[in-house]
């Protein structure tokens, strides 16, 4: 999993497939997209660049805005894990290189069906990184998303995360 969509709930079929014309327009016809056991939450597994996948989504939401109609929110994803917190600090440990002296961050968590509070999630994690803390304004965006056993993790610039909606407001402006 690399992609991590969000819809409505019972309008994740038409997700999925408003999704897979996207990928396969993009030119991965063999994108793996798949419900999850999380209503209104598709994952999708693609060979394309994740990082040019966002901007291109962007791009299309801002010629073609009434294109999107069942897909809210797209969160890539660079690797997955189990859900542990050991397991889960560990990647990022691994990953923050990127992640500069100077630059700031933030840590963003959606968690489903696991019974570790996000507080203790984003402590652990913070006491990693030296770096100053920015929500307004990161750098960069550590990114979790715990959904049961499994858990996505990424370290994207910021606003990696693309909201339709606010995508579509912005392009209207």
């Amino acid at each position: 999993m690399n992609l991590i969509i969000t819809c409505q709930r019972n309008l994740e079929q038409q997700a999925i497939e408003e999704i897979s014309k996207f990928l396969d327009e993009f030119g991965d016809s063999d994108a793996k997209i798949s419900k999850t056991q999380f209503s209104g939450i598709i994952q999708a597994t693609t060979s394309l660049d994740i990082s040019k996948i966002i901007q291109q989504f962007r791009e299309k939401i801002n010629d073609e805005p009434w294109l999107f109609r069942f897909s809210s929110r797209i969160i890539p994803i660079q690797k997955e894990c189990k859900s542990d917190l050991n397991i889960i600090k560990d990647e990022i440990q691994n990953s923050i290189s990127c992640i500069k002296q100077n630059q700031s961050y933030r840590i963003t968590i959606e968690k489903r069906d696991f019974e570790i509070k996000s507080k203790e999630i984003i402590s652990e994690i913070a006491n990693l990184i030296p770096n100053k803390v920015s929500l307004e304004r990161p750098d960069w965006e550590i990114v979790i998303q715990v959904m049961g056993k499994i858990t996505g993790i990424g370290i994207f610039p910021s606003n990696s995360i693309l909201s339709v909606s606010r995508e579509k407001r912005l392009g209207s402006n």
